[in-house]
């Protein structure tokens, strides 16, 4: 029973981009790219991959890391690593998505350090840079109370700035409110346990959030400010940004 693991919700079908994490860049399948950057970056924590499908556990299982097949039907990939830490029981867990191939270990430290603190649930954020992510439905947007703690994640832009309407700008994002949402989050195991045993929220039918199943029914997220460079692989494009990052 490890204190801290780190487990990686897998699904093999992606509705803006099948098979996805199957994707060869520079010979090798995103999923790979994903799982020896969290195995460099964080060697110290155990680390277990939380699959759907036969091809996902015989591609993390043939480069020497550990699969647990789940259930196909899982709505979302909080009810994945839930399903999969019945197995392991760590008491806090750490959520990599495994379309992040960049992710840091001082992001992962941060969220471990959030648990510490105190936090049931803690998630990353991190500045918008550009008025065309900021207006991108892909890229999730995050509010947060004074304390850090998440007020709203959406799709959409927020807040709307009645004064200045569809005239905002790069300028106007260097002090918004509004921060990129990073799908990286930290659970303890009490707290991921009921998670999974709760029913899908309204908000997170409508906007395809997990997190605002939590929202909704009246946990608290953490949120903590990143800078760390990521590129989320959302999109075939995606992909091609993230090869040219490697060289």
């Amino acid at each position: 029973m490890p204190a801290v693991a780190i487990i990686v919700p897998c699904r093999l079908e992606s509705t803006r981009f099948p098979r996805k994490l199957l994707h060869m860049i520079k010979g090798r399948p995103l999923l790979l790219w994903v799982a020896d950057r969290i195995h460099q970056e964080a060697p110290e924590i155990p680390l277990w991959f939380a699959v759907d499908h036969a091809e996902l556990r015989d591609c993390v299982e043939g480069a020497g890391y550990q699969a647990i097949m789940t259930d196909e039907a899982h709505q979302s990939g909080a009810d994945r690593i839930a399903e999969a830490n019945r197995t392991i029981q760590a008491d806090h867990v750490i959520n990599v998505q495994a379309d992040e191939p960049l992710v840091s270990a001082g992001q992962i430290q941060a969220l471990a350090g959030m648990l510490t603190a105190g936090a049931d649930m803690a998630t990353l954020v991190t500045p918008f840079k550009r008025i065309v992510d900021f207006y991108d439905a892909n890229q999730v947007k995050a509010v947060m109370r004074a304390d850090g703690r998440a007020l709203y994640f959406s799709r959409s832009r927020l807040p709307f700035s009645r004064d200045l309407g569809l005239t905002i700008d790069n300028e106007w994002l260097k002090t918004s409110p509004c921060y990129r949402h990073l799908g990286l989050y930290a659970y303890k195991a009490e707290l991921l346990a009921k998670i999974g045993q709760l029913p899908l929220g309204r908000y997170e039918q409508i906007e395809k959030l997990e997190q605002l199943r939590v929202l909704e029914y009246g946990y608290d997220i953490f949120c903590a400010v990143t800078e760390d460079p990521t590129i989320g692989v959302d999109s075939p494009k995606d992909a091609e940004k993230f090869e040219a990052w490697l060289g």
